[in-house]
């Protein structure tokens, strides 16, 4: 079935259930976007993967940061073990978590001494990125590395049958990169540097500082992959290489806040037809959040201001999409039951 069809269908499945025609707003768009990403009418959510990319930033060496980059490792192992808010948010609404070692500065225990519950997927292209205020963040051969690796676990959604997933971060410095990729891309400085973990005003003017002409030292860029290779990192460069595994895949993405969201504008500079797949599950505390929505035509599911990370927005936003399927897949319809229509479409609600 055509495009246009698959929606044209969707929407008089829709019109025929038990209810004033568009009553349900937006979890009727939603309905109508997953029908077009899955093929299919009504589209179903049947298993949902969460996954975490970890890495360290070599920025957060300039102090643009509250804490050290051993909190990455510790909040790793504190998800893996199922003591974070993405777990307790993930148990409540049916999700798998997989936290994904990308590049975090420190060697995980083996296999048999991790909570068999939350799956660990080891990746680590380098022991984190290098130090973009002063050099390159990473070379050639790891950007190319971390994209491919990121697209071979779009693979693993389609192997663990997930209808979707979301995207979650995880480590210290990586509001700073993912600023830098956002400036180097052209967004504008003061309006995308915010202050991440909470630092105060002398600390934001030190940041800012630090980022822009860390961007400065690192030009010219010329693309989304050297945007990467210049002022990025492994974890956001396999996000990005996630993300545009995931297309043709029938797999709806979710994605977080601002990290998340940096790796998501690389992927869709690359291929603007991600956004055809792609939910932006939050808007996220952090300023330049909505910036990047709005420049890949992204709204998010619902605001909250949260600024966790870890991909705890995505997936409340992925949850509320899998409502409006319920709704789609579990309401009467006119045809099955002895209600007008008529009479539904003139009642005042």
């Amino acid at each position: 079935m055509d495009e246009k069809k698959l929606v044209e269908a969707m929407q008089s499945h829709l019109d025929n259930l038990t209810k004033p025609r568009g009553s349900l707003g937006k979890l009727e768009e939603y309905c109508i976007k997953m029908a077009s990403i899955q093929g299919k009418v009504p589209p179903k959510i049947e298993k949902k993967g969460v996954y975490v990319f970890g890495g360290d930033h070599g920025i957060s060496d300039e102090g643009v940061s509250l804490y050290p980059k051993e909190v990455s490792f510790q909040m790793a192992m504190n998800m893996l073990s199922g003591g974070a808010g993405i777990n307790a948010l993930s148990d409540a609404t049916g999700w798998d978590v997989i936290v994904v070692d990308s590049g975090i500065d420190w060697d995980f225990p083996p296999d048999s001494a991790l909570n068999a519950k939350n799956r660990l997927i080891r990746a680590k292209i380098s022991r984190g990125s290098r130090n973009f205020y002063k050099e390159r963040a990473m070379t050639e051969e790891e950007t190319e590395a971390a994209i491919g690796k990121g697209r071979e676990l779009a693979e693993d959604a389609v192997r663990q049958g997930y209808n979707m997933v979301a995207v979650g971060d995880l480590g210290i410095g990586n509001t700073s990169t993912a600023a830098a990729m956002l400036i180097a891309a052209g967004m504008d400085a003061d309006a995308i540097i915010d202050r991440g973990t909470g630092i105060d005003e002398k600390q934001l003017a030190h940041k800012k500082r630090v980022i822009k002409e860390g961007v400065v030292n690192r030009r010219p860029v010329k693309n989304a992959y050297s945007i990467l290779q210049e002022v990025g990192a492994p974890d956001i460069a396999m996000m990005t290489g996630f993300i545009l595994g995931l297309e043709g895949r029938g797999i709806a993405c979710v994605i977080d806040g601002f990290p998340v969201s940096s790796a998501a504008y690389m992927a869709y500079m690359i291929n603007p037809k991600i956004t055809n797949y792609l939910f932006a599950g939050h808007l996220s505390k952090v300023a330049g959040h909505r910036i990047v929505l709005s420049a890949m035509g992204l709204s998010p599911i619902v605001s909250l201001e949260m600024h966790l990370g870890e991909g705890t927005g995505a997936v409340v936003g992925g949850f509320i999409v899998q409502l409006a399927l319920a709704c789609a897949l579990n309401m009467s319809s006119f045809d099955s039951v002895d209600v007008s229509g008529k009479d539904i479409e003139e009642q005042k609600y």
